[in-house]
C-alpha cells in the first residue's frame, strides 16, 4: 500500500518542537523577531539564512534545509531556534546562575553586529533564571521582593508544586522581561524543560495578543469619527428636505472604507484571538496554585490582560455593527431613491400623456382644416370640369358652386378619415 505523500511530514510535525531538558540551576534569555508589517507573509529563507549565520560563527552543523526548528549547542550555551507562522524565537540556556539576579550577558552570545541583521525587529525578550528552591518560602519572598515590581509581581506553585515560577512582565534596564523558576529537588530535567517553554510562549503570545490592542488604538479615532458620521447621516435620513442622492454617495463612501478597514485588520483581529487563547492554555496546563498569598499567572491575566483583549473583541464587533448598519442605511436609502424616482417617472408619464392628448387633439383640428383647404381646391377643380355642363343646362357657375360644393366636402372627408384609420 502506498503512503499518503504528507503522511510522514504531518505525523512528524506532531513532533516537531520538543522541550529542552534543563538541570537546576541554570539562565535562559529568549528572544523573539518579528517583522514589523506583514509578518505572515514574510520571506521565511531569510529567517534560515539568519540563524545560519550565526551557527556558522561556531563551526555548528546546519539543520536541514525544510527545517523550522533547530536544537543544538553553540560554544558552551545551548540554543533552541524555531520558526513561527509570524515571528522566530532563539533561545539560549547555559548552565549555572550569576551572583548577579538577571545577568543579561548571556545575550553577548547574540552579536550586535548579528543581531543588527536581524530580519525584523524583537517583539520580547526575556531572562529567565532557575534553580532548586530554597529551603523555606520566607527566603523565596524575600527574593522576589528584592528583585521584582512588587505591585505586578505574579506568583505560582505549579504542576503539583514541584516549582514555583515568578515573574511581573516589566521590562528592565537591559531591555528584557524577567522570570523566575525555583524547582524542588529531584524534578526531572524534562519537566523543568517544559516549565521554561510554557513561561516563554506565555509571555510570546502575550506580546502577539497586544498587538491587536495596538492596532485598535490606531483606528479608534477614525472608528469614532467614522460613527458620528454615520449617526448623523442616519438621522439626515429622517428628513425629507434631505438629499437622498448625496447622501447615498456619503453612506456608500462609508461602507467601503469601513470593509477596507475591517479588511486590513482581519488578520490581525484573528491571530490576537488565538494567541490570547493560546496563553490562557498555557496558564492552564500549568495548573497554577496561590504561593504567599500573591497573585498568580492567570489572575495578572485577568486584570492586565483580559481588558486588553476585550477591547479589541469589542473593537472587532462595532467595526461588523458599524459596517452592517451602514449597509442597512444604504439600502434604506437607495430604496427612498427608487421610490422617489418612480414617482418622477410616473409624473412624467402623465405628462407625457396631457402632451400626446393635446397633440393629437390639435392633430384632429389641423385635419379638420385641412378638409377645408382640400375642399377649397377641390371645388375650383370640379367647377372648372362641369364648365361645359352649365352651359348645355343653362346652371349659373354660383348654382353648380352650390350643389358641388357639399358633394366634394363630404368625399374629402370620407378620404382623410380613411387614410388616418389606415396609419393607427
Amino acid at each position: 500500500m502506498k503512503d499518503h505523500p504528507l503522511r510522514y511530514s504531518l505525523t512528524n510535525e506532531l513532533h516537531a518542537r520538543p522541550f529542552p531538558s534543563l538541570n537546576a540551576p541554570c539562565m535562559a534569555a529568549y528572544l523573539a523577531i518579528k517583522q514589523p508589517s506583514n509578518a505572515a507573509a514574510r520571506d521565511r529563507a531569510e529567517d534560515r539564512a539568519h540563524l545560519l549565520a550565526l551557527l556558522d560563527r561556531h563551526g555548528v552543523p546546519h539543520p536541514p534545509p525544510d527545517a523550522t526548528h533547530y536544537y543544538g549547542k553553540l560554544g558552551r550555551h545551548t540554543l533552541k531556534w524555531e520558526q513561527h507562522t509570524e515571528f522566530v524565537t532563539y533561545t539560549l540556556f547555559e548552565d549555572g546562575v550569576s551572583t548577579r539576579p538577571f545577568d543579561p550577558a548571556i545575550f553577548e552570545a547574540f552579536p550586535d553586529d548579528w543581531l543588527a541583521e536581524a530580519p525584523g525587529a524583537c517583539i520580547t525578550s526575556a531572562l529567565i533564571r532557575i534553580e532548586e528552591k530554597p529551603k523555606s518560602d520566607r527566603q523565596i519572598s524575600d527574593l522576589l521582593s528584592e528583585w521584582y515590581v512588587a505591585e505586578s509581581l505574579a506568583v505560582s506553585s505549579v504542576l503539583d508544586d514541584c516549582a514555583i515560577i515568578a515573574g511581573d512582565f516589566r521590562i528592565d534596564p537591559a531591555g528584557h522581561i524577567r522570570f523566575s523558576i525555583f524547582v524542588n529537588e529531584g524534578t526531572g530535567a524534562r519537566r523543568i524543560g517544559r516549565i521554561v517553554q510554557r513561561v516563554c510562549e506565555i509571555e510570546t503570545y502575550k506580546a502577539m495578543s497586544m498587538l491587536g490592542l495596538a492596532r485598535v488604538r490606531n483606528m479608534s479615532a477614525r472608528i469614532g469619527a467614522i460613527d458620528n458620521e454615520l449617526s448623523q447621516l442616519v438621522a439626515n435620513m429622517t428628513h425629507p428636505v434631505s438629499d437622498a442622492d448625496k447622501t447615498l454617495k456619503t453612506l456608500l463612501a462609508i461602507s467601503a472604507e469601513l470593509e477596507n478597514m475591517i479588511a486590513q485588520s482581519a488578520f490581525r483581529f484573528g491571530a490576537t484571538g488565538a494567541y490570547e487563547a493560546i496563553v490562557h492554555q498555557r496558564i492552564n496546563v500549568l495548573r497554577e496554585e496561590r504561593f504567599g498569598g500573591r497573585q498568580t499567572f492567570q489572575e495578572f491575566m485577568m486584570r492586565r490582560f483580559d481588558p486588553a483583549m476585550r477591547t479589541v473583541k469589542a473593537s472587532e464587533r462595532r467595526l461588523s455593527a458599524m459596517a452592517e448598519g451602514a449597509i442597512r442605511a444604504a439600502n434604506l436609502l437607495r430604496t427612498r431613491v427608487d421610490v422617489e424616482r418612480s414617482a418622477q417617472n410616473q409624473s412624467l408619464l402623465e405628462s407625457m400623456d396631457r402632451r400626446a392628448d393635446l397633440q393629437l387633439r390639435l392633430q384632429r383640428t389641423v385635419e379638420g382644416l385641412s378638409v377645408v383647404a382640400i375642399s377649397y381646391y377641390a371645388v375650383n377643380l370640379v367647377i372648372y370640369m362641369l364648365g361645359p355642363v352649365g352651359d348645355l343646362t343653362d346652371l349659373s357657375k354660383l348654382a353648380q358652386t352650390a350643389i358641388v360644393t357639399p358633394l366634394v366636402i363630404l368625399v374629402v372627408w370620407l378620404l382623410v378619415r380613411r387614410i388616418r384609420k389606415s396609419m393607427d
